[in-house]
């Protein structure tokens, strides 16, 4: 008994919840919960003579490293600082991070400095776009690439010796304010715009939440109706993020590299009737020059008589008819059996849609 009541269950999750469905997490974020980059500049130490060497700007940076522990350079010296270097640090604030949490940082080196393997971060800020102070950098470097000299000149290196990163190196210091728990609606934004999705997101939320909760604003944007308070609203965002909802069909597009010869079409494109033949045109100039010799004793130069073959090659592939509403495998097929090249298929899709047989966008990457 239990088992059928459990096969039963399953069975109606399966009918609730269609195969197709996404969550509508999947599809986009609410404004404001974002991630935001942040910047900063310092100064790697103990290298082993990989640094810098006497670059002004590593040299200033040293100098404002040691002057907040009460040493100072005399006037006119400029030390060759090969055991450190100039670097800048980048990191990735998560949303709702709050003081005392540990950011992963991204360590590259900013001058002259060969590798900063083995090298330590000293104490430094990292800023955000609006130049305010967020969190706090220092700590060991782990560097995976590896670098080596020999004295004849010639070098080895292995992936990116002046590039590393520091698990946990950063503190956070300071909040964002997100600012959802104050504006008056929850703005939910999808990441591909589609007219379809949208509305779709909007009747899933309103079935869920109640009616009139949830109103499109434009292909992209849902206002929800929300009650003040962040804890409210934190429970209304993760009840809403969850919802299964079918996405619109991707438009019919076909993507050319151009560069790389790839092509690929999605399952949406459609031919119409159409007939297509692709023939081939090769042209092939061999030079091959005979040297003449003068005859004996007729005090003649020996002379180079140019031969030039030319030939004309011109490949017969048959035509092949598309059938209305002829789709992706039928594509495949076809073209496989004059067996065109990526080059040729290129050709081949360009000239469908210039005919108007093919209604799809043709991207050329």
């Amino acid at each position: 008994m239990f088992a059928r009541i459990a096969a039963a269950a399953l069975l109606g999750l399966a009918i609730a919840t269609p195969a197709a469905a996404e969550r509508i997490k999947d599809l986009g974020t609410f404004q404001g919960v974002r991630s935001n980059q942040l910047t900063g500049y310092g100064i790697v130490i103990g290298l082993a003579g990989t640094g810098d060497d006497s670059l002004e700007y590593s040299t200033l940076g040293v100098k404002g490293a040691v002057s907040r522990f009460g040493l100072a350079l005399p006037q006119g010296i400029n030390p060759a600082l090969k055991n450190s270097a100039a670097v800048l640090v980048t990191a990735d604030l998560p949303a709702f991070a709050k003081p005392g949490q540990k950011l992963d940082i991204t360590v590259s080196a900013l001058g002259k400095a060969k590798s900063l393997r083995g090298g330590t971060l000293v104490m430094m800020p990292l800023n955000g776009a609006d130049g305010q102070v967020y969190a706090m950098a220092q700590g060991n470097l782990a560097v995976g690439g590896l670098g080596i000299d020999a004295a004849d000149g010639s070098k080895l290196t292995v992936n990116i010796p002046t590039s590393g990163r520091i698990p946990g190196g950063a503190t956070v210091e300071r909040t964002v304010n997100a600012g959802f728990a104050d504006s008056p609606t929850l703005l939910f934004n999808l990441a591909e715009a589609d007219l379809t999705t949208v509305g779709r997101i909007a009747s899933a939320i309103n079935g869920a939440v109640g009616p009139g909760r949830a109103h499109v604003v434009d292909a992209v944007s849902v206002a929800i109706s929300a009650p003040p308070g962040a804890e409210n609203r934190t429970l209304l965002m993760a009840q809403i993020e969850n919802l299964p909802v079918n996405p619109a069909d991707a438009p019919a597009r076909v993507i050319v590299n151009a560069r790389t010869g790839t092509v690929v079409i999605n399952g949406a494109v459609r031919i119409a009737p159409a007939a297509v033949t692709h023939g081939k045109l090769t042209v092939r100039v061999d030079e091959k020059p005979t040297i003449v010799q003068p005859a004996p004793f007729s005090r003649g130069q020996t002379a180079v008589e140019p031969n030039s073959n030319i030939a004309v090659q011109e490949e017969r592939r048959p035509m092949f008819n598309f059938a209305p509403g002829a789709s992706l495998a039928d594509i495949v097929k076809a073209v496989n059996q004059i067996g065109a090249s990526p080059a040729d298929l290129v050709a081949i899709l360009e000239a469908l849609k210039q005919a108007g047989a093919m209604k799809a966008d043709l991207v050329v990457l």
